[in-house]
Formats: C-alpha cells, sequence, structure tokens
C-alpha cells in the first residue's frame, strides 16, 4: 500500500483542528493569537516605515532636482598681481564667455539645457522686515524650465512678467515672501554692501522691484531664502555685466550625473570646477540609505519576537496534544506525517499574521497623512515641522519590492521556528505518550 503523500488534505485538516480553541487548552489558543498579532503588527510596521522612508527619499530628491541644476561649472578663484600697488589680489572666478561656453556644453551627449547664471546674496527688505536671500539671476526660459519652480499649483502670480520690458520684476519663494508680508504686486528692496565702485570707495546698492512671481518649491529651505531676478537686472545689481559665475547643466539622467563630469571638465578648460547634486547632499542621501537600513534591521528582529511567540504556543500544544499524538502514530501516520501537521499548525499562525499585516500596513501608507492630520489634531500641531523635515508634508510610496520584502522575512522566520517544537512531536514515542491513558 502506497503512503499518501506529503501535505495531504488530511494534514491540513488535522493542523487546522488543532489551531482552533477549546475551554480547556485556553493557553494555547492565548498563545495562538499573542503570535498572530505580534506577526501582524510587525509586517505592518515594516511596510508602513520602509514606504515612509521611500517617498520621503523621493520626494526629497524630486525638489532637489525639480528646482536646482543636475550639475554645475564654475571657475576657480585666481591670483592677480597689481603693478601699481604691486600686490596681489585674488580674483574671483568669472566666466567671461558664458554663453559660447553653455553653448558648447549643451552639445554634450546625455545634456538637456546647459544656462548661463548669476548667483549672489543680498538682504531683501519691506515692510520694516529684512532677510537674507539668494539671489539667481536666470532667463524666463531656464525659469519656466524648472518644474517645480513654474508649476502653477503651488504659485501665484504671472511668470510671463518676469523680465518684461518695463517691469523691474523679481520672485520670491512663497516661504520668504511670508517674512516680508509682501504678495504679488507689492515691492520690495534688494541691498547689496558691494555696490557701485566710486572715488571714495564701494558703496551699497539698493534697488527696488515689483513681486511679480511667488513659488512654492515644496522645499522650506529653497522656499525661504531663494529669490530670481532676470539675468540683466542680476548682473548690473551684482556687478557682473558681461559675465556669469557658473553655468547651470540639466541632463538626462540625474542620477547618472556623475559619470558627465570628465567630459565638463575637458570642455570647460583647466580652470574649471564641477559641482552636482549629489556632491551637494550626498551626505543627507546617504545617511537616509543608512537609516533606511537600521529600520530594516530592527523592525526585522520585532517579526523575529513575534514569531518566537509561534515556537511557545506550538510546545504548549505538543504537550497537551501528547494523546493524539500517540493514537495518531498507533493509527499508522510516520514521523514525517506528525511533523508536517505541527509544522502546518505553525505555518498557519504565520500566514494569517502576514497578510492581515500586509493590509494592515498598506492602509496606513496610503492614509498616512490622514494619519498625520489625526495625531496633529489631538496633539494640538507640529508632529511635522518643514523647518526641520526639509519638506511640507510626510510622503509615503509603496513599491512591490518593499512588500515582497517583509512578506519574505515574516514567512521565513514564521516557517523556521516551527521546525523546533515540531520535530519535537514527530519524535515523540506512542507508548510513552499513552502510557497513563
Amino acid at each position: 500500500m502506497a503512503s499518501p503523500r506529503p501535505f495531504s488534505a488530511y494534514e491540513f485538516m488535522i493542523a487546522w483542528r488543532y489551531l482552533r480553541a477549546r475551554r480547556a487548552e485556553g493557553g494555547v489558543s492565548v498563545m495562538t493569537w499573542i503570535s498572530l498579532i505580534g506577526i501582524t503588527l510587525g509586517v505592518a510596521a515594516l511596510i508602513a516605515t520602509l514606504a515612509v522612508r521611500a517617498g520621503f527619499r523621493e520626494e526629497f530628491v524630486d525638489t532637489i532636482l525639480g528646482a536646482n541644476a543636475h550639475s554645475s561649472v564654475y571657475y576657480a578663484p585666481t591670483s592677480v598681481y597689481n603693478d601699481l600697488t604691486e600686490e596681489t589680489y585674488t580674483a574671483p572666478g568669472r566666466i567671461e564667455d558664458a554663453d559660447a561656453l553653455a553653448a558648447r556644453i549643451a552639445a554634450l551627449p546625455d545634456v538637456v539645457r546647459a544656462t548661463p547664471v548669476v548667483r549672489g546674496q543680498a538682504m531683501l527688505s519691506a515692510n520694516d522686515q529684512n532677510n537674507v536671500a539668494e539671489v539667481y539671476g536666470v532667463t524666463l526660459a531656464d525659469l519656466k524650465a524648472m518644474p517645480r519652480i513654474a508649476d502653477p499649483a503651488n504659485s501665484m502670480g504671472n511668470l510671463d512678467d518676469f523680465g518684461r520690458e518695463g517691469v523691474n520684476g523679481i520672485a520670491l519663494g512663497v516661504e520668504l515672501a511670508r517674512e516680508l508680508g509682501v504678495s504679488v504686486g507689492d515691492k520690495v528692496q534688494l541691498i547689496s554692501p558691494q555696490g557701485a565702485q566710486t572715488a571714495v570707495g564701494t558703496t551699497p546698492r539698493i534697488e527696488t522691484y515689483d513681486v511679480v512671481y511667488i513659488f512654492s518649491a515644496g522645499r522650506y529651505d529653497i522656499d525661504k531664502t531663494r529669490a530670481y531676478l532676470p539675468m540683466p537686472a542680476a548682473q548690473a545689481f551684482f556687478n557682473r555685466e558681461g559675465v556669469a559665475d557658473e553655468i547651470e547643466i540639466f541632463v538626462k539622467d540625474p542620477e547618472r550625473v556623475d559619470a558627465l563630469t570628465p567630459a565638463l571638465m575637458q570642455t570647460a578648460g583647466e580652470r574649471a570646477l564641477v559641482w552636482t547634486w549629489k556632491d551637494a547632499n550626498g551626505g543627507f542621501l546617504r545617511a537616509l540609505t543608512m537609516e533606511d537600513n537600521v529600520m530594516f534591521v530592527i523592525l526585522s528582529i520585532l517579526v523575529l519576537i513575534a514569531s518566537m511567540n509561534i515556537t511557545s504556543g506550538l510546545i504548549m500544544l505538543v504537550k497537551n496534544k501528547g494523546r493524539d499524538i500517540g493514537i495518531l502514530r498507533t493509527m499508522g501516520l510516520t514521523e514525517g506525517a506528525i511533523l508536517r501537521v505541527f509544522f502546518l499548525c505553525g505555518a498557519f499562525t504565520g500566514v494569517i499574521g502576514t497578510l492581515a499585516g500586509v493590509a494592515l500596513g498598506v492602509l496606513f501608507a496610503l492614509n498616512v497623512q490622514h494619519v498625520l492630520d489625526f495625531v496633529n489634531l489631538i496633539t494640538g500641531g507640529g508632529a511635522w515641522d518643514a523647518s526641520v523635515r526639509g519638506i511640507y508634508e510626510l510622503p509615503a510610496k509603496l513599491r512591490a519590492w518593499d512588500v515582497a520584502k517583509s512578506v519574505l522575512l515574516s514567512l521565513g522566520l514564521a516557517f523556521v521556528v516551527t521546525i523546533f517544537p515540531a520535530r519535537r512531536a514527530a519524535r515523540m514515542n506512542p507508548v510513552e505518550a499513552l502510557r497513563y491513558e
């Protein structure tokens, strides 16, 4: 007579009957529920954490690439000897042939566009309020090409007024405009200590501009400090007539921007230096990656602890079912069949807990902003501070690999921890089990 195949229907039936609660075996039922709830919460926390971390990184990178150049070329300062004073001074690295250099860079493979830019710091003043601003001199076409800056859903004013003839316009970040107390149509003063050169020295320069556009880049630090001027106006204000401070470069694949650096250095000349968005933010992104790995390990330990409760429950179940095991062995069940029955008892708990955890984790990830709003409601606000986190809301992005990784981890741990008590049940001597029956 042939032996039944492994994991036959009767093995599933016996395992399922053993998992059902009985009043006399309440301890087993309690341990099963503790294991089930622990695995559910562990898997849900793992999925929710991975989704939030992935969403935060994607949003952070998107705000960087949507409002900044992917790479920039600038010249190093040079030492200049003055024959009249017989002194050597350091001259800033200005780019005199900026348009020609930008055209050569734009012709490189994988470069989408390259544009000269003037950069400088100045103080903005309005309504008796002052704030330091990072001022960029760009053209209207370049400003429109920045998706986070030119987004009409997160801006006020008419971007076409920027650089229009007869309009002395300036574009401000929303937080900068809020602190100055200005809106579209108001006037602000731009003040720089490095003004006009006169016979008695350098005098501060003060210019008045009309606020024609207010934008939100999605990053608190950008919205709080960033201002844009038309290129000619910025050159005149910062004494950069006919020159630029750097060439901003936008590429097809920002993640591979470092591969373009050698070509940029060769095209721009020996004095050229290259600074990419990864150079500016690489430390923070590496810290995020390390934190993701640490969080995964910590939450994996949480799932492991929950899975260990399966072992405790199965050991109690084996002890209570000693008589049943002896009867099943005398009826002809092999050690392998008994092992599989109790393995299935633990596996059922692991599978059900994992599926419930996936459902709860996905539900949390899809409604994370509503959860945060509820926390703000009961705590009085402040659960998410944009000035600390950089971005304005807590995003979440569900990725299939993150969910699969959580499921595989939970099921793997649940299956492994059931082997020891299942083997103990399979090796039980039926004679000893029935000795006192």
